[in-house]
């Protein structure tokens, strides 16, 4: 116990260090939001071929999406001084009310993304040290808020680095100890491969195969958690920050080793979690609680292992919810709160703006760590699907228009609408559905990973048919807009060959 609390301790002296001596980065609205431009249940159910969306997450969600968005979302984000995903649909479209419908749309369904992120996060508290679960969110809460409010989008993004070095060195260890506790790699391989597979009563070996028990649906939770990502403002947000072209390069690289170890690394530790089938809780349905997977994996390893994988854990998540809270309480209080100040005739300074934005991120805290406590200690089950319905909600609106929104200029206003009408549409009826004991469409998307699939796919496909049936966008606007990428940047030789001179 000692161990663990002085990990934890260190940890969080050093979070909240780097929060307040990141002040100075934080004493505008452009510093705080963008730090001044310089900047287990899958594995339950699939087994070890669940380690496909770590290398997806990396692939797909970091390398691709660096090479595709990054640049472009830079330039045309300063180009448009757009500070958030709402204010960039604004601007790029000329419309206020695009603003303020993708803001809602952002404050609604990232709470319950990060209620769903203290629930997994307090459970391996309770279990650790035995605190109960309602004090354990209450001090992520108040951890979380102190840090973000102190010292913005810099605070978050330093320490983002340094629980990523943690995470790096955390999960090698982890996966280690696990597979010492099973006997090392191919005892644990084997004893997963005589476990039959739900899904296909008599299979023996699925969870230790290449594709697992259920290949589609394995694709559709690769799709969402990958490419899903590009639609998602908190994930996106990092590009707005880039402080130069070399960033780029270093944030292409960095990112992608790091989502190859951390999310692969994470994902095939979720593979054994069957392995601990015997020792984990059940709900009164039959279904594991998923929640309590990792921490009964751990409950045996020597005392070290477990503080380690306590900051760890912590890390990641509060790496996340920081992100999370800080554009949420960006998005209402730039998108829709000043925009409507300013229609009536109010001008809102920037100590106000500051003001705002802050006292929003301790309510978008609040109400989500109620939303998290009131999952464990009532009997409202459905909150926990709320965290696939978020994501399928958010990617299904945003990622379509906004991917092709920074490569065409034919993409319309009506188009956008209709993405975000039809991307919140299919998970509100997946979600009421689910909560109905109503089919949606079918039972293969009664699952709100593949209904996120089916979101976001439809966005793809609407985007231009829609585009392509309503009044074309103001040529000259969107011209003057796409002159940023029209820029001649000189560079040396080691960049771009460049034309070379004929000798006579």
């Amino acid at each position: 116990m000692v161990i663990k609390i002085l990990f934890l301790v260190l940890f969080f002296a050093v979070m909240i260090t780097v929060g307040f001596l990141c002040r100075r980065q934080a004493d505008s609205v452009h510093g705080f939001v963008l730090g001044g431009r310089n900047v287990g249940p899958f594995g339950w159910r699939f087994g070890i071929s669940t380690t496909w969306v770590g290398i997806g997450n990396a692939v797909i969600g970091s390398l691709l999406a660096w090479v595709i968005l990054g640049r472009r979302t830079r330039l045309l984000t300063q180009k448009l001084d757009s500070r958030t995903m709402p204010d960039y649909f604004g601007s790029r479209f000329d419309s206020g009310a695009l603003r303020i419908a993708a803001s809602a749309i952002v404050f609604i369904f990232l709470i319950p993304y990060t209620a769903s992120l203290y629930n997994g996060l307090s459970r391996l508290f309770e279990s650790a040290f035995g605190i109960d679960y309602v004090w354990c969110v209450l001090i992520m809460s108040v951890l979380t808020g102190v840090y973000v409010i102190a010292g913005g989008y810099m605070a978050t993004a330093v320490n983002d680095f340094i629980q990523g070095l943690i995470m790096l060195v955390g999960i090698v260890l982890v996966i280690g100890a696990v597979l010492k506790d099973n006997g090392g790699f191919m005892q644990a391989m084997n004893s997963l491969s005589v476990l039959e597979a739900p899904s296909n009563p008599g299979l023996k070996g699925a969870f230790a195969s290449f594709l697992g028990p259920e290949p589609l649906a394995l694709f559709g939770v690769v799709l969402l958690t990958s490419l899903g990502t590009w639609g998602l403002p908190q994930m996106v947000g990092k590009f707005y920050a880039i402080k130069s072209e070399s960033d780029i390069s270093k944030g292409t690289l960095i990112s992608t080793l790091f989502a190859i170890i951390v999310a692969g690394g994470c994902y095939f530790l979720g593979g054994f979690g069957r392995l601990y089938g015997d020792v984990i809780e059940y709900g009164a349905n039959g279904n594991p609680v998923y929640d309590s997977i990792v921490p009964k994996m751990l409950e045996g390893l020597p005392a070290i292992v477990v503080a380690i994988v306590i900051v760890l854990v912590l890390s990641a998540s509060m790496s996340t919810l920081s992100s999370l809270v800080l554009t949420s309480s960006s998005t209402l209080t730039l998108d829709m709160i000043l925009p409507i100040r300013s229609k009536a005739g109010k001008k809102t300074e920037q100590k106000t703006q500051m003001l705002l934005i802050r006292l929003l991120i301790v309510f978008f805290i609040l109400v989500s760590a109620v939303i998290a406590i009131v999952q464990v200690k009532s009997s409202v089950t459905f909150i926990a699907q709320l965290m696939g319905i978020s994501w399928g909600a958010l990617a299904g609106a945003f990622l379509a228009p906004f991917l092709y929104s920074l490569y065409g200029k034919w993409v319309t206003k009506a188009s956008v609408w209709v993405s975000f009408i039809c991307g919140v549409g299919i998970m509100a009826a997946d979600m009421f559905c689910n909560f109905t004991g109503r089919v949606f469409i079918n039972s293969f998307f009664a699952s709100p990973i593949n209904a996120g699939v089916l979101a976001m796919v439809a966005g793809l496909v609407i985007v231009p048919v829609v585009s392509l049936l309503t009044p074309k966008p103001d040529g000259k606007k969107v011209d003057e807009m796409f002159s940023c990428y029209d820029r001649t940047v000189v560079v040396h030789a080691t960049t771009a060959l460049g034309e070379e001179q004929k000798e006579d």
